[in-house]
């Protein structure tokens, strides 16, 4: 089916540039985005069943998710661009094909942004009418990651890139693949997981001024991302058991170093449990960041193994020009910098 393909673009530098780039960028963004979703199913829960330190708990998180979403936002957006410059001719394909459905992501964005500051501006005012926008918030959440796990999967099928003639108004998913429901399930439990995590932490600020909601948070946050992380194993397994067979073994030793990978997830998702239940936060924090990398790694693997028969990144041909990254790494560090600087001012505003 080459003829749904373009020719892919030429780079300016070795592909391997971007691959590190990709895979530097794209767990920080997992990382906010589970944060983002997680807590808003957190702070939904706490609100419905209602009580007063329920519901100082969700305002807790209400004044911290409108940040969450910007920072989900800005770190999604150096992951996307490295994906379209190596796989851009199969990204832009699988986006044309569900684009009826791809064109809505930005404009339900903005919708569930505007309804996470409208329930942190006007938490109190908003009343029993609060936990309801909420709701639509998640809901909106939820279906922009359902869109993205479609095109995120249908980009590595080339080979189902044919079924546009049966939609031909753009609005081909891949939803029916025997994959696509345990990889979206297996990333939004992990999305609610860490989410609980980020709650946990979040408590841990203005601890001297309220230590009950501190430990309030504590628990729901730990025992959330300690319960789903057990029930999300098992999620991983099922998505493993339905990835074909060929891709399947090279976690199971037909290649070194993605079985390595994988033996470490697995050992590393064993040991976060643990320590979650211990309630030790940043020890389990600093173990599910390396995970998500972890999880990252085996990801791209998937991946290249999917399109290994159509298409490897040393195909790619370089032209080189260098000021582009040099400009790009510059400015990587001077932005990281910056936003290191913001986030220490509002750890020591929320302390305050």
């Amino acid at each position: 089916m080459n003829e749904f393909l373009p020719t892919p673009d030429s780079i300016p530098v070795a592909w391997g540039w971007f691959q590190f780039l990709l895979l530097l960028t794209f767990p920080l963004h997992l990382l906010a985005m589970n944060a983002m979703v997680g807590s808003t199913g957190i702070a939904l829960i706490q609100h419905f069943k209602g009580g007063e330190l329920r519901k100082s708990l969700a305002h807790r998180i209400a004044i911290a998710l409108p940040l969450v979403i910007a920072f989900a936002v800005n770190f999604g957006v150096a992951p996307l661009l490295f994906v379209q410059v190596l796989y851009g001719h199969f990204i832009y394909t699988s986006s044309i094909l569900m684009g009826l459905f791809w064109i809505f992501v930005i404009p339900l964005l903005i919708v569930a942004y505007y309804g996470a500051y409208l329930y942190d501006f006007r938490f109190e005012k908003l009343g029993k009418l609060g936990p309801w926008i909420l709701l639509v918030v998640l809901v909106l959440m939820v279906i922009i990651g359902y869109f993205f796990s479609n095109n995120m999967l249908m980009m590595t099928l080339p080979d189902q890139f044919a079924g546009y003639f049966d939609h031909m108004g753009g609005d081909m998913l891949v939803s029916g693949n025997r994959m696509f429901l345990p990889r979206f399930l297996h990333m939004m439990v992990s999305a609610f997981a860490v989410g609980g995590l980020f709650v946990a932490i979040l408590g841990k600020f203005g601890k001297d001024k309220n230590p009950e909601l501190t430990e309030h948070a504590g628990c729901v946050g730990m025992r959330t991302f300690a319960y789903l992380t057990m029930f999300n194993i098992l999620l991983g397994v099922w998505f493993l058991l339905a990835i074909p067979r060929e891709t399947m073994m090279l976690f199971m030793g037909q290649n070194m170093l993605a079985t390595v990978f994988f033996v470490l997830g697995l050992v590393l998702a064993v040991v976060v449990i643990i320590t979650a239940m211990k309630k030790k936060v940043w020890l389990t924090t600093i173990l599910t960041v390396i995970l998500l990398y972890v999880m990252s790694f085996m990801r791209a693997y998937m991946r290249t193994d999917f399109l290994d028969e159509r298409f490897t990144l040393d195909q790619l041909k370089v032209i080189p020009e260098y000021s582009p990254l040099i400009l790009f790494l510059v400015t990587l560090v001077v932005g990281l910098a910056g936003v290191a600087w913001l986030i220490h001012k509002t750890v020591q505003a929320m302390k305050d």
